[in-house]
């Protein structure tokens, strides 16, 4: 590979003179300078000195150009040579002050090649160059362990929300092997309608990760449809878990990705069916407030949810006891259900809200403020 492409090859580097020596060098030629140039001064001065010999009124003969200048040139050399050792010996001393400061950042770099993205230089002390440039290195830092993180939880995302139309699939599948009258045109039809919708999601996850606070560019998504699509989606799971899901759903548009809000609503219904109880139920409602935004309401029944398990439920892989059920569960997830919800909500500028049901159970809001409604003052 050319080095347009890779950069230099540090293998064909020739060798070179180290910073500390450059600026140790760098110290003492200017010091050297400075003194040639007050040397120079010196000698046009004494270019003001006559040349022939000089009396004083008592007869005692002074010393006239040729004597001075061949003084001060010779302590001229002696003062030079003395410079020359103080700014070799000062500029080693200062440099090697000046580049301490260096080595926390080298420190970090090789922590940073090494795998390590958490460490920082944090450099105290007053702004200078070499300050901003580790400040400038940490943020360089930050994004580099966000970028990371966002790709870890992009790959732990994918392989969670996946998992539920492949485990759909498979559900259909052992439906209809059992079932000697089955209608293998429908099965088909619903075997491909859930690949369309892998796919789809997976481009979605996709421009999810690629989320980075700001709100998505999206369309406008019949969001009732969406909630009609997970449940047609999830009916199985619920009839599996004997839980009746029932809907009351305005008709309602937004603006966003297709894909993450029927994902969305997949994600709460899940987890509203998985985390119910037998013979539960399982509320979606779908209305237009008078501000303009749109209310998303799923309310289930369940087991009465304590405050500790309220504060550990969006925790990606969080295990609550009583609530989460075993992995061994054939719809079990990892935790990440809410997790994901929370980002798609946050990258539709939305407010997730989840409240404990007295009696058991919990409703999940989501609100999907004016300028995301598409019949809203759009900005």
């Amino acid at each position: 590979m050319t080095s347009q492409h890779a950069g230099i090859d540090r293998g064909t580097r020739p060798p070179g003179i180290s910073l500390r020596w450059q600026f140790t060098l760098s110290y003492a030629g200017f010091l050297v300078i400075v003194g040639v140039v007050l040397l120079s001064v010196g000698l046009l001065v004494l270019r003001f000195v006559p040349e022939g010999a000089l009396y004083t009124n008592d007869g005692e003969v002074l010393p006239n150009r040729k004597d001075l200048t061949a003084v001060f040139v010779e302590y001229s050399a002696y003062a030079l040579g003395g410079l020359a050792v103080v700014g070799l010996v000062g500029g080693w001393l200062l440099s090697g002050v000046m580049l301490r400061r260096l080595d926390r950042l080298n420190d970090a770099v090789a922590r940073m090649r090494g795998g390590d993205l958490t460490h920082r230089v944090a450099l105290p002390g007053r702004s200078d160059e070499i300050s901003r440039l580790a400040d400038t290195f940490d943020d360089m830092l930050v994004r580099a362990q966000a970028l990371a993180d966002q790709q870890r939880r992009f790959a732990a995302n994918a392989s969670h929300e996946l998992r539920t139309p492949h485990a759909t699939i498979r559900t259909m599948l052992e439906v209809a092997r059992a079932d000697p009258n089955r209608d293998i045109e429908k099965l088909l039809d619903r075997v491909s309608q859930m690949n369309e919708r892998s796919i789809a999601l997976t481009e979605a996850l996709l421009r999810l990760a690629r989320f980075d606070g700001k709100p998505i560019d999206g369309v406008e998504v019949a969001l009732d449809e969406a909630v009609a699509t997970a449940v047609t989606e999830l009916s199985d799971l619920a009839d599996h878990h004997r839980v009746l899901i029932t809907t009351d759903c305005e008709p309602s548009s937004v603006l966003g990705e297709q894909a993450l809000l029927v994902q969305l609503v997949v994600n709460l219904l899940h987890n509203a069916i998985v985390h119910n109880i037998h013979n539960g139920r399982a509320h979606v409602s779908l209305r237009q407030e008078p501000a303009r935004s749109v209310l998303l309401k799923i309310t289930n029944s369940g087991t009465v949810l304590t405050p500790a398990t309220m504060d550990r439920m969006m925790e990606p892989f969080a295990r609550t006891t009583g609530r989460i059920r075993p992995s061994t569960s054939v719809h079990g997830g990892l935790g990440l259900g809410l997790s994901v919800a929370q980002s798609i909500a946050e990258a539709h500028t939305c407010r997730l809200e989840f409240t404990p049901n007295a009696q058991g159970g919990l409703t999940a809001l989501v609100r999907f403020p004016a300028p995301y409604a598409a019949n809203g003052p759009i900005s």
